[in-house]
This record gives structure tokens, sequence and C-alpha cells, in this order.
């Protein structure tokens, strides 16, 4: 292991030495601790996702996130917006949240099932990565309307899961979770219920944009314009 007292050749990186002897180094999430050993470059996906919702909410005032599982990439958006709380209904993903909680990136994060009803509070912004594929298609209505429920009336919420046409590529352990899998205009379909505005987007690898949805590996959903319910 480096030595905290080690010094860099050029002058430029010694910040990095600094780091490791003011605060050691960081630890990866126990979901992305997984990613890292099995498909690296899965992590850059990951990321690239929270990337988009960061830049899509970024200025927002209060921000919610719904299944953040190990909220790694969550720093992404709490760097965009005024604040940002984290749910996920697995108490051991909430733990490592705040067992690595750094000061300087500070977010809330709590215990919640959306299934069992909306979280308190109000919000202007909303996501959920990855989440809705898990949610059986008998339960979605309950999962998106008590998402909806926390959003302020000129909220925006986005939705992000893998689609149903890469599910022929996908691994068994992914496959195993993903029950709910979209299309593009299944995605529509299921937003135009809550929001007058819908905008749907492709994914490739980290790369997001407004082509053909049948050969997306990634969808995007964004819903604004709530309306009444």
């Amino acid at each position: 292991m480096t030595s905290k007292h080690a010094r860099t050749r050029e002058t430029q990186y010694q910040r990095s030495i600094d780091l490791l002897r003011e605060k050691g180094l960081t630890p990866l999430g126990l979901m992305t601790n997984q990613a890292w050993q099995d498909d690296p470059k899965h992590l850059l996906f990951t990321l690239a996702r929270y990337k988009f919702v960061s830049k899509v909410l970024a200025g927002r005032k209060h921000v919610l996130e719904v299944g953040c599982a190990d909220a790694f990439g969550t720093r992404i958006v709490v760097q965009a917006v005024q604040k940002l709380t984290a749910t996920d209904f697995d108490p051991v993903f909430v733990a490592d949240v705040h067992a690595r909680m750094d000061p300087k990136w500070k977010f809330d994060c709590k215990v919640h099932d959306l299934l069992e009803g909306p979280f308190p509070g109000k919000y202007d912004g909303a996501y959920a990565l990855d989440v809705i594929e898990h949610i059986k298609p008998k339960d979605e209505a309950k999962f998106v309307g008590n998402i909806v429920q926390s959003l302020t009336p000129h909220g925006a919420m986005i939705l992000g899961c893998p689609s149903i046409e890469s599910q022929a590529y996908a691994s068994p352990q992914s496959k195993s979770g993903h029950v709910n899998c979209k299309s593009g205009p299944s995605m529509r379909k299921l937003l135009e219920t809550y929001f007058h505005n819908v905008f749907v987007f492709s994914m490739n690898d980290e790369v997001v944009h407004t082509g053909y949805f049948p050969m997306a590996h990634y969808i995007f959903g964004l819903g604004c314009g709530r309306k009444k319910s």
C-alpha cells in the first residue's frame, strides 16, 4: 500500500497523497464493489445514468431518490441539486450508505418501501434508476403513483431501466430479478398516466440519445407537468 508519507514526482498530484493521509481511501459500496469485481465497465454505465439525472434535475430544491441501493452514484446528483433524500427498501444497503457517508457530500438516506405508501415530504424532483424492472406489473401503478404523490405540482420525475429488448443479452444474475423491463412505448404509456409531458430517451453503454428504442440497451422516461390525481 502507498505510504501516507510518499511524495509524488509531480507536485500537482500530491493532492492524492494528502487525501490519503487526511481521509484514507474511499471504500466502494456493496453493489459497486460487486460490479467492480464482476464487470468493471458496468460501473461506467451506472455512473453515466446518474450524470444524466444530475443534468436534468440540476438546481432543484429537494430531490428524492427511490431505490438508491449503496448510493455510490448519488453523490453525482448531490453535486447538482440543493438537497437530496435517498431511500431504499433494504436496510442492508441503507446501513452501508450511512457507514460510508462523507460529511462533505452528506445527504439523508432512509429505509422506505414505496409499495407501502408515499415517502413523507414534498419534492420538486424524483428519480428511480434500475428499480421499476423489479416491480411486478400488477404493482407498478401503486409504486409510481406513490412517488408522484410526493412531488410538488411542478415536480419532474425520471425512471430508468433496462429495455425489454436487451434482456436477450442480460446475464442470468441480472435477469433473475427483472420482471418488468420497459420498451420505449411502454415507458411513455406508464408515465403519461401521471404527467402531461413525457420525454423518452434511449441509452447504449454510457451514451444517452434519441435513437431507435428497440436498439437501446436502457430506457429513460422523464415526466413533467403532474396531472391532478
